[in-house]
């Protein structure tokens, strides 16, 4: 694995969130400590209930840790208000979900503009259509989400995430709802926007073919971090998978 002498995009310390009464917790992370450098691509994995999707949304700032320190560009989340929480995630934070999450009665690049909207910034006409053109779609711009296939509707998010310029990018199951070619497509812009631009990208995947294009595999179990691959292929992480879900 590459060694990474830059200071880390995103520093986890000793996450715990914990959820329920007091008298009885659930502890869906439970001391979570990680550091995600530049130009990597780390894919979190685990059995069900393991955290994984908790462990994403503490990370990108979508939810507060019981306790435990998140930074994001050095910026400690926990320091900020929502206003000052919500501008960090707009102008350093990429996301792209399972379920495109695009406006229907938006054409694609204004769904790709729309961080930019809410930012009250006027896109440049330009910079949309470069953002569509990085992910092949830039013959695609009018059209709306019920006009493209699932590939490109999840290629309109990714040029959405990617519109701000931002240091990490957080994936929460990209491929879930995509055919295999289709989701392949995805996975190479991932690499892609890894290796050209330099970016972070952290993926939380039930996938070992996914995982497999990342630079390494954290795997959660209970909360807890059960270990890591690095160079992982397909079949390592699905042994390992099998490893955690027997105990």
């Amino acid at each position: 694995m590459t060694e990474h002498t830059t200071p880390p995009v995103v520093r986890l310390r000793e996450l715990t969130r914990t959820y329920g009464p007091a008298d009885a917790p659930v502890h869906a992370l439970d001391g979570v400590s990680l550091d995600l450098a530049e130009g990597t691509w780390t894919a979190v994995m685990g059995p069900s209930g393991s955290g994984k999707s908790t462990l994403l949304h503490c990370a990108a700032g979508l939810d507060r840790p019981t306790s435990g320190d998140v930074l994001i560009g050095g910026v400690r989340l926990g320091d900020l208000d929502e206003t000052r929480l919500t501008r960090l995630r707009r102008d350093r934070v990429g996301f792209v979900f399972q379920s495109f999450n695009l406006l229907p009665s938006l054409t694609a690049e204004m769904n790709a503009a729309l961080p930019l909207l809410l930012a009250r910034r006027r896109p440049r006409r330009a910079e949309v259509r470069d953002a569509l053109a990085a992910v092949g779609l830039a013959d695609r711009a009018t059209h709306r989400p019920a006009e493209l296939s699932g590939g490109q509707r999840q290629r309109v998010a990714i040029a959405r995430a990617l519109i701000t310029e931002p240091q990490v990018v957080f994936a929460d199951e990209p491929t879930g709802a995509l055919d295999s070619t289709s989701g392949r497509e995805v996975l190479e812009l991932l690499r892609a926007l890894v290796d050209e631009r330099k970016r972070a990208v952290v993926m939380v995947t039930h996938d070992p073919v996914a995982a497999s294009y990342a630079d390494r595999v954290v795997f959660l179990r209970d909360g807890r971090v059960a270990g890591e691959q690095g160079q992982p292929t397909p079949r390592r992480i699905a042994e390992r998978m099998t490893e955690l879900e027997r105990r």
